[in-house]
């Protein structure tokens, strides 16, 4: 990594190309669209640095990317700290052997599930995604971790939505988000 990282700059870059559309998916939600990061070579690989960055040094064994676009910086984090990538994915999506783990939505449920040889007893994992709203998959994807006996280092996002207090069903893991609103 370049020694002259200049963290706060690659926030206000990246903050300063979120799309805010309101009204979707339905009327009075304000969605914070990631999509022009992802459409950019240049904020895309600024991104990634931040996490690069954080975990270069903290001996990682796996990152755990959830479902979807948590794979996308996941593997790319993955590539850069040479660990293996983990996916925690929707129900059914996995052809091994699988835990499940379900979890509330503002209107319903939800289940993810992780192949049970994806993670050693006593490997260092990172969990990372896009964006940290309510915190039910993250805090699933945790419960998935920990059947498999890996040890979370940390719960990642490049955003975080606080109005949304998902940092709260989370307290028990340490927490980065590179931006929060």
């Amino acid at each position: 990594m370049n020694a002259q990282f200049q963290f706060k700059s690659a926030i206000e870059r990246i903050k300063a190309n979120i799309r805010d559309v309101p009204d979707f998916p339905k009327p009075g939600i304000l969605f914070r669209d990631i999509t022009p990061i992802l459409a950019n070579g240049q904020l895309f690989r600024l991104a990634v640095t931040i996490f690069a960055e954080r975990y270069q040094r903290k001996s990682i064994d796996k990152v755990v990317a959830i479902d979807a676009r948590g794979f996308i910086f996941g593997a790319a984090l993955a590539h850069f700290l040479g660990v293996g990538l983990v996916l925690v994915r929707k129900k059914g999506k996995l052809p091994s052997n699988s835990y499940s783990a379900d979890y509330d939505l503002e209107y319903g449920s939800a289940t993810v599930e992780m192949h049970k040889d994806a993670i050693r007893p006593g490997e260092r994992v990172v969990i990372i995604d896009d964006l940290l709203a309510t915190g039910g998959t993250a805090m699933a994807a945790s419960n998935l971790v920990q059947k498999c006996g890996g040890e979370i280092v940390e719960i990642a996002f490049l955003v975080e939505l606080a109005a949304l207090k998902g940092r709260e069903k989370l307290q028990s893991f340490p927490i980065f988000s590179a931006i929060i609103y």
